[in-house]
């Protein structure tokens, strides 16, 4: 691939990419994606910001019950058009705290590659192989742009907004089979609108939802606009005015290219097993750790001193007395408490529990500090240490290398499906039967000649 030009090349690849081109292990990984999005999606019913972003979706749809739409809106069973769709379903699959990510890149890239992918694929009548293939582009390109763009990105910039919108243009263009010149002008208007800031974090605002409807409805639509013969900056991303020079400080675009076509990202990617931001679950599993280890109570222990890298710092550091159970989940304290007293921060914890006195007294005792090692790891690595002071006086520690969902560490398919389950029962979203059913089509994706709706209508 030439480097003098990455983004041609990263167009390119996303434009090429072909089923032989991709090892059985990361169609699998592929699949085991797909299903833990959709429990992801599902359990955004409910919620507020979600439901109002999905109402402004379909009054801006203006489809009913006997004027359908082409693609499938989940949490509310209707239908609208494939940019409204993904745009309510990237929304919905973002607020349980229960999305994929992927480390180095700091990037969700399941809750904006596959709310446009799913839109058009069912809008155009693509194969269930299709779909993969094109998520799969839309995961590569996503997750090269977040590495690319670095950590001084991430920390005023939420890197799944912005990479998010080239990662939706990469696997809708790859749906549409966009030309790699046209993939390129699909990068230049995505990358054009990739936004959102991370002081939504201090007021406990909807932004985050909004983040990522954007950034998967703005890439489809970059796509769907490159097809027509629209055009968009050629180098978007390396560019003197580009992406890098107004958002980073310390990009480097070998990472665009990174051994692409033989390093496959996708694979590295993270399940999240807490309902929480991934910044906390390193200690949290650490915590848990050493809880079981000792057989300690919360009442045994003091306070607790977590060890983190300056990412967690940074988007942590504002939160201090959460006011919403969406920013209890950017509490390191409050996820910790809830790991203490229950050994699992899931969303049924969160949302009856984070306000708890118990919770807040042990919330006000745990700090984090800055640790050389697990900074200088990160983000390649999310190291876990925390130091447990007890009450009797001794200080225990504890460490995890890989926290529960990574790689070395990952789900197995009966835990992505009961993960799903739970999901879907938490939110009502659909029923134990309908869950069944839909996740059956979706392990079974690639045998699908065409992509349909998931769930009944309502």
């Amino acid at each position: 691939m030439p480097s003098s030009h990455p983004s041609k090349a990263l167009a390119s690849f996303a434009s090429q990419l072909t089923l032989g081109d991709i090892p059985k292990h990361v169609l699998d990984r592929a699949e085991d994606l797909l299903v833990d999005w959709f429990g992801s999606a599902i359990a955004g019913k409910g919620s507020r910001p979600v439901e109002t972003i999905t109402q402004f979706a379909q009054t801006m749809g203006g489809f009913n019950s006997s004027n359908r739409g082409s693609a499938e809106i989940l949490i509310t069973r209707s239908s609208s058009s494939p940019f409204l769709a993904a745009m309510a379903n990237a929304a919905a699959s973002h607020v349980a705290e229960q999305d994929d990510v992927h480390n180095g890149s700091v990037f969700h890239p399941a809750t904006v590659v596959f709310p446009a992918a799913l839109a058009t694929a069912q809008t155009i009548g693509a194969s269930g192989e299709d779909l993969l293939v094109a998520s799969i582009a839309g995961y590569e390109v996503g997750i090269r742009v977040g590495e690319f763009l670095g950590r001084s990105h991430y920390k005023t910039f939420h890197t799944t907004g912005t990479a998010g919108t080239l990662a939706a243009a990469a696997a809708v263009g790859h749906l549409l089979k966009l030309s790699p010149e046209q993939m390129l002008h699909a990068f230049g208007s995505a990358g054009t609108q990739s936004a959102g800031l991370w002081e939504f974090l201090r007021d406990a605002a909807d932004s985050k939802q909004l983040h990522t409807a954007h950034a998967s409805a703005a890439g489809l639509m970059s796509a769907y606009l490159a097809q027509s013969g629209f055009t968009g900056a050629q180098q978007i991303l390396e560019g003197k005015q580009g992406l890098a020079a107004g958002m980073s400080s310390d990009a480097d675009p070998s990472k665009l290219i990174d051994q692409l076509g033989s390093r496959w990202t996708l694979a590295e990617t993270s399940f999240k097993y807490h309902a929480s931001c991934r910044h906390t679950h390193p200690a949290a599993d650490a915590l848990l750790k050493v809880m079981l280890e000792h057989q300690l109570k919360p009442s045994d222990i003091a306070k607790v001193e977590t060890l983190v890298h300056q990412g967690a710092i940074d988007v942590l550091g504002p939160v201090t007395n959460p006011a919403t159970v969406h920013q209890s989940k950017f509490s390191m304290g409050t996820v910790l408490a809830l790991i203490a007293h229950y050994h699992f921060a899931g969303l049924q914890e969160f949302d009856q529990h984070f306000q708890d006195q118990a919770i807040c007294d042990f919330r006000d005792r745990v700090t984090m500090v800055l640790d050389p090692e697990v900074d200088a790891a990160y983000p390649q690595r999310w190291i876990g240490k925390v130091k447990v002071y007890l009450h009797k006086g001794d200080v225990l520690q504890s460490r995890v290398d890989e926290p529960k969902g990574d790689p070395g560490n990952t789900l197995s398919r009966a835990e992505i499906t009961d993960k799903a389950m739970r999901l879907a029962a938490f939110s009502k979203g659909a029923t134990p039967a309908e869950m069944k059913l839909a996740l059956e089509q979706l392990w079974n994706i690639r045998s699908q000649a065409k992509v349909g709706f998931l769930l009944p209508p309502q």
